[in-house]
């Protein structure tokens, strides 16, 4: 299943190769700047009844932009970007259908379990979705912090998916080493989600064609979706938006 996105840089619908981004003043490299708001792309997506599509925000700067695409489609969108205990529940009464968390449950390299038992417990686990987007080292896929700067001692297997898979409604991973490179899916990692996440997950990076899609509806074993981002036309790609949304048609998950 496609699932969309909307990603926010300085107040603007960008999309960025993910891994550029840094903390220390360098420009990020990026492929897209949209002169349309967040809103026309809810709007969209609200229109083809896209859900489960997530925004955000890449860095201080957003607030606005994300409170203006969730109320275009309210209910229909994740919000995540400095997500934490004390503003979760706040975006969600904001309009968005859940929170997306990541650096704030990891502590030095390490997962705060109290942190994330309090986060659950302050907004449920069925609002909450955990970012475990990652980087391939040494052959195992190792979840990533702070932009994705920093490697944690998390890395993303069978233990660890069943582990946490109880705390949240969904998985979202990125595969960094390809995010916004358009050179293709990291199949290895869908495969891997696929044998052992028991809870919906959605894969992002890499991705430039429509054949991605297919390639993730079968190896993902239909539990996979798949962000397509700067490959879309909406974004300055070459894969035709409506096309998605007709893959999902076809598949009767629209």
């Amino acid at each position: 299943m496609f699932r969309p996105c909307i990603d926010l840089h300085e107040g603007q619908v960008k999309q960025i190769i993910g891994g550029t981004l840094s903390d220390d003043g360098k420009e990020p490299q990026i492929n897209f700047a949209s002169d349309r708001p967040s809103s026309w792309y809810a709007t969209l997506y609200r229109k083809d009844d896209l859900r489960g599509g997530h925004v955000i925000q890449l860095g201080p700067g957003n607030d606005t932009a994300a409170h203006e695409a969730l109320a275009a489609f309210p209910g229909g969108l994740q919000l995540g970007g400095g997500i934490n205990q004390q503003n979760a529940a706040t975006w969600l009464d904001a309009g968005a259908s859940h929170v997306i968390v990541t650096s704030w449950i990891f502590r030095e390299g390490q997962l705060d379990e109290d942190r994330l038992a309090a986060l659950v417990q302050s907004i449920g686990r069925e609002r909450l979705v955990l970012d475990l987007s990652c980087r391939e080292r040494n052959g195992e896929y190792w979840v990533v912090t702070d932009r994705w700067q920093n490697f944690t001692k998390l890395p993303i297997n069978e233990a660890t998916l069943k582990k946490l898979a109880p705390n949240c409604a969904e998985f979202l991973i990125h595969a960094v080493n390809v995010e916004g490179k358009q050179t293709g899916i990291d199949l290895a990692l869908v495969q891997t989600i696929a044998a052992h996440s028991t809870i919906p997950a959605t894969y992002a990076g890499g991705s430039q064609s429509l054949a991605d899609l297919e390639a993730v509806e079968e190896a993902g074993q239909g539990r996979v979706h798949l962000t397509i981002g700067s490959a879309l036309d909406i974004f300055g790609g070459n894969v035709k938006y409506e096309d998605c949304v007709a893959f999902n048609q076809r598949c009767g998950k629209a």
